[in-house]
């Protein structure tokens, strides 16, 4: 014994005419909303993918001794009182750096300079002694945009620091990352009536 389901007309129009559902507004209204949901998730999640930074670690711990290290590094620049100023040269290839304080450094320097937005613009500058507390480097690329640049000796004893817009015209001043101030004491809750 076989069963028929009857077909089930299209609705008809007040004037007698079938009309198809693709035809009416109310169906495209209810798929519109989940179609561009899928569509604005699926290139969110393709955005995910390509442009993976990077932020979260393995060896967090690690990291946070490297950061302790770094902290003793600013120490020691602020005990021996260094500073400097970084110059560009005009055409933003080569860089010039006086040193001043107890650099104690009898060869080379090291600059880093750090893109916080881009890690593949990094660049390291090995900077050689032209006179006294002068050295000179030559810079893979010249720079444009925020940057931060790190002074430090071939040995790492010791670093100073500085965010700087680049290129920049006139000279850089790098120091001692400061201590933070101590937190303010919080204020002390009174009670009317007590």
């Amino acid at each position: 014994m076989s069963v028929s389901i009857p077909a089930v007309p299209a609705p008809a129009r007040a004037d007698g005419r079938r009309v198809s559902w693709y035809r009416e507004p109310w169906p495209w209204l209810l798929f519109i909303p989940p179609a561009v949901a899928v569509v604005a998730g699926t290139i969110t999640m393709g955005i995910a993918i390509d442009s993976f930074d990077g932020v979260v670690s393995d060896d967090y711990y690690r990291q946070g001794l490297a950061i302790n290290r770094s902290l003793d590094r600013d120490a020691r620049a602020r005990e021996r009182g260094l500073s400097a100023q970084l110059r560009f040269n005009p055409s933003g290839d080569r860089v010039r750096v006086t040193v001043v304080g107890d650099a104690s450094a009898q060869g080379l320097l090291h600059l880093q300079l750090v893109r916080a937005a881009r890690s593949g613009d990094d660049q390291d500058v090995e900077l050689t002694p032209v006179a006294p507390g002068l050295y000179e480097g030559r810079l893979t690329q010249p720079l444009q945009g925020r940057w931060h640049l790190r002074l430090q000796d071939g040995e790492g004893q010791w670093r100073i620091s500085a965010i700087a817009q680049l290129p920049a015209e006139r000279a850089i001043a790098l120091a001692p990352t400061p201590l933070n101030p101590a937190a303010p004491e919080e204020p002390k809750w009174s009670v009317p009536g007590s």
